[in-house]
């Protein structure tokens, strides 16, 4: 069965293969979200296999798929990694033979919880954890006062992970607005950049897209950011509008608001152009300027 709003982008021609694939379907699952752990596992692993199914080689989940998010949540529904949704994350990457980006979930560790995303490669390994780095704590009169920090705490690394593709570069929704890490993902060869993200009825009609189209234009890189699908009954409704924008900084795929799979053909050969055509990583003036981590990796 295939999920309404799902979105075909047609291949472009094939072009020429410097060493790596230069081609791959990429999926983002717009999941959603209950308050029942075990149904959104299972609806996760379903949606992960259809993906799978139609050609995906990369599956993106996303933020808080396991959970109800929201800070009354967190602790509730918070686990060990590895734990019982990461070993489902696990099972399905093996099964389907994908990469799956974990999208996130509320994990515990030392008495601390941390809103973390789990990267699998097609063998069922864990390849990388990503704890957000950049809490949500925001404060807008009238409209929505959220603080992650009430319950969270940040991560404290940069993540990123290799396919037979690309390199791909990690970030959780509100690490999206900070340019500076995308930037540094992009300087270490990340062609991706892949967000699970549940940004709100306030702040995802305004920024939900222009932060994506942003980021992908501003390092000509693709990025992919994947929502809940949104559920007007929760305490905290996702805006939903999952998409993936290619680095001409166009939107190439988007959901709706409802539980859908997007799709989107990635084509690195296309990256490779734009970067020749309008070569700003190498007109750059290093000698005036620059971004850079503090910490390796």
């Amino acid at each position: 069965m295939m999920h309404s709003g799902a979105v075909l982008i047609e291949p472009r021609l094939e072009l020429p293969n410097w060493g790596k694939k230069s081609k791959f379907r990429l999926a983002l699952v717009q999941l959603h979200v209950s308050k029942i752990k075990a149904d959104n596992l299972g609806r996760a692993q379903k949606i992960v296999k259809e993906a799978a199914g139609q050609g995906a080689k990369v599956v993106v989940l996303p933020e808080c798929f396991n959970s109800p998010y929201g800070t009354g949540f967190f602790a509730e529904y918070a686990e060990k990694i590895p734990g019982e949704s990461t070993q489902v994350l696990s099972e399905a990457a093996k099964e389907c033979g994908v990469y799956l980006v974990g999208g996130s979930i509320p994990e515990e560790d030392g008495g601390k919880i941390y809103n973390t995303c789990s990267i699998f490669g097609p063998d069922g390994k864990l390849l990388v954890k990503h704890r957000k780095i950049h809490l949500f704590d925001i404060d807008v009169p009238g409209k929505i006062r959220f603080q992650e920090s009430e319950t969270l705490s940040p991560g404290n690394s940069l993540s990123m992970f290799e396919t037979p593709f690309c390199k791909v570069g990690v970030g959780i929704c509100y690490d999206i607005r900070f340019a500076e890490l995308a930037q540094i993902y992009a300087k270490k060869g990340c062609q991706l950049l892949v967000y699970p993200g549940a940004f709100n009825m306030t702040t995802g009609p305004a920024h939900w897209e222009l932060l994506q189209r942003g980021r992908a234009v501003d390092n000509q890189v693709y990025v992919a950011a994947a929502s809940p699908a949104r559920d007007e009954s929760a305490s905290y409704v996702a805006w939903g509008h999952s998409s993936v924008v290619n680095p001409w900084g166009e939107v190439i795929a988007k959901a709706g608001s409802e539980e859908s799979i997007v799709y989107a053909d990635i084509d690195l050969q296309y990256l490779a152009d734009m970067r020749q055509q309008l070569p700003i990583t190498t007109q750059r003036r290093n000698d005036l300027y620059s971004v850079n981590s503090v910490q390796e990796g």
